[in-house]
């Protein structure tokens, strides 16, 4: 059971090391971050309770905060409630944070503010997680039997690798500066998943871009009133400019 449970946190980790991990391996893909598409954070809100919310939490979001994202309270109750049974309750992880701590040494990082807090000199962490999540390789050589190119020699596998399928990198030797080093060339398919590779490249989207807007639910609104704001000065500024103006003729 212990042993079970171990790979279970293994598998549900997005991000499996220091911050400064997020700096590491391949430069990072855009990620088609949209947070005003209602569709793509309602599915990414399901991936993220259906593989990540078994061990990680997102203690700073309510459930009934997804009624923002177009969800009714009774589909929020029907389709995402399974660790509490309460919407206003915030995204508990299911694993009791005393065995977490006493097997592992450490609870597993809290998901809320994770988009932000992988921002890096490669782009946002939207980026970052969306290179990672679509970067996984088999790698016998590894403990977990995976690997990672945004994160070389990372601590977990892959955890949907059912919807990818089995793959690995191709590297092709080449000179530079006198010596020779290893390029990244492609994939090779070892076994097919459940979705195509375009299916999976939106899925994990959807994933990052519900983790982007969980970071700051409010984004939308706040970037909405600061555009009201700035046309606001802006006209205020001519009115001002206008009647600074008119004050100062008579005296010049």
């Amino acid at each position: 059971m212990k042993a079970f449970v171990i790979a279970l946190v293994a598998a549900c980790g997005l991000v499996g090391g220091a911050s400064a991990s997020s700096e590491g391996g391949i430069p990072w893909d855009k990620a088609p971050v949209n947070t005003t598409d209602l569709g793509s954070l309602q599915n990414g809100a399901k991936l993220f309770v259906n593989y990540c919310l078994n061990c990680h939490s997102a203690a700073y979001m309510r459930y009934n905060r997804l009624r923002d994202i177009g969800l009714t309270e009774q589909q929020i109750k029907d389709n995402l409630m399974f660790t509490t049974d309460k919407v206003g309750d915030t995204m508990k992880a299911n694993i009791d944070p005393k065995q977490a701590k006493e097997w592992f040494g450490a609870v597993p990082p809290d998901l809320t503010v994770i988009a932000r807090s992988r921002a890096g000199s490669k782009g946002s962490g939207a980026d970052y997680l969306y290179t990672y999540m679509r970067d996984f390789y088999v790698d016998d050589s590894r403990q977990t039997g995976w690997n990672n190119l945004a994160f070389p020699n990372v601590g977990m596998p892959h955890v949907l690798w059912e919807l990818q399928g089995m793959r690995k990198p191709i590297f092709a030797k080449m000179q530079e500066h006198g010596h020779e080093v290893e390029v990244f060339k492609g994939w090779e398919q070892l076994t097919p998943g459940t979705m195509t590779n375009q299916e999976y490249d939106r899925n994990v989207a959807d994933l990052v871009n519900y983790l982007q807007w969980m970071g700051e639910p409010a984004q939308n609104t706040r970037v909405r009133i600061g555009v009201w704001v700035l046309l606001f000065l802006a006209v205020f500024t001519f009115f001002a400019w206008r009647l600074n103006a008119a004050y100062w003729k008579d005296v010049k």
